[in-house]
C-alpha cells in the first residue's frame, strides 16, 4: 500500500468525521486560553509589593516633610511603655533638684550582693576591685579615675554615685543603657562596702565576728591588708 494512501485512510479514523476536527480545534483553543489566563494570574500573583515596600527606612530623606525627614518627632510629653519615671530619687539621685545621701529602697544583703556582682562587671576594668582607681586598663594607658577612698568621694553623698553612673563623669561615659536604674543603686551600695572596708578598724566589726576577721587576716599573704583584699 503506499504511503499516501495509506496516510488518507488513517485520518478518518484519527480524527473522525469534519465535525470532530472542529471540536478538537475548539477545545485547544479553550486549553491555550486557559493555560494562558493561569499564568497571566500568576504573573499578577508574583508582583513585589511584599519585598519592595513603600516605606521609609530610618534616616531616609523625603521631600514629603518640610524638614526633609521621614521619622516625625514624638509627641511632646510622649512616654514609652514602662518608662514613666515618676520617682525623682528613684531615677534622678535627687529629691527637689538636690544630689541626696539614701536609697530608694532598702538595701539588703542580696542587693549588696547582687551589687557586687554588678560592679566586678562593669566598674573593675577602671577602678579595680577595692575601688583604688588602678584598674586593668588604666594600667594600659588609659586616664585614672580617682580612688574612691579620697575624703571627697567618701563624704560624697550616695545619689552622686548614681548620677555619675547615669550621666558619665569626665572621661567615664554614661552607663544607663548597660546597668538598670535598680543596679546603679546597688552599686552604689557595694561602693560604700567598699569605703567602709578599707577605712574601717577592729572595733567596727561585731564582737561575735571578729574572730573570723582575725583568721582571715592570719590567711593572707604578708603585706596585703584586709583593705586591699578582693
Amino acid at each position: 500500500m503506499e504511503y499516501s494512501k495509506l496516510r488518507t485512510d488513517l485520518i478518518p479514523g484519527v480524527f473522525g468525521a469534519r465535525g470532530n476536527t472542529r471540536s478538537a480545534r475548539s477545545l485547544a483553543r479553550g486549553v491555550t486560553v486557559a493555560c494562558l489566563g493561569t499564568v497571566a494570574l500568576l504573573l499578577f500573583g508574583c508582583r513585589l509589593d511584599m519585598h519592595v515596600q513603600p516605606k521609609y527606612l530610618p534616616y531616609e530623606p523625603t521631600d514629603f516633610f518640610a524638614d526633609g525627614r521621614s521619622e516625625r518627632q514624638p509627641v511632646p510629653g510622649t512616654v514609652a511603655r514602662g518608662q514613666l519615671r515618676l520617682d525623682e530619687l528613684m531615677f534622678t539621685g535627687r529629691e527637689n533638684g538636690v544630689v541626696v545621701d539614701k536609697f530608694p529602697f532598702p538595701i539588703t544583703r542580696a542587693d549588696l550582693d547582687r551589687g557586687r556582682e554588678r560592679y566586678n562587671v562593669y566598674c573593675t576594668p577602671c577602678h579595680d576591685y577595692t575601688g583604688t582607681g588602678r584598674g586593668m586598663i588604666v594600667q594600659r594607658g588609659f586616664p585614672q579615675p580617682p580612688s574612691y577612698h579620697i575624703q571627697r568621694l567618701r563624704d560624697a553623698p550616695a545619689g552622686h554615685f548614681y548620677e555619675v553612673m547615669t550621666n558619665g563623669f569626665g572621661a567615664m561615659y554614661s552607663y544607663a543603657a548597660r546597668v538598670e536604674p535598680a543596679d546603679r543603686w546597688r552599686i552604689a551600695a557595694y561602693i560604700r562596702v567598699l569605703q567602709l572596708a578599707r577605712n574601717s578598724k577592729i572595733d567596727d566589726v561585731p564582737e561575735s565576728e571578729r574572730g573570723k576577721l582575725t583568721q582571715q587576716s592570719a590567711q593572707q599573704p604578708s603585706g596585703q591588708s584586709m583593705g586591699q583584699s578582693r
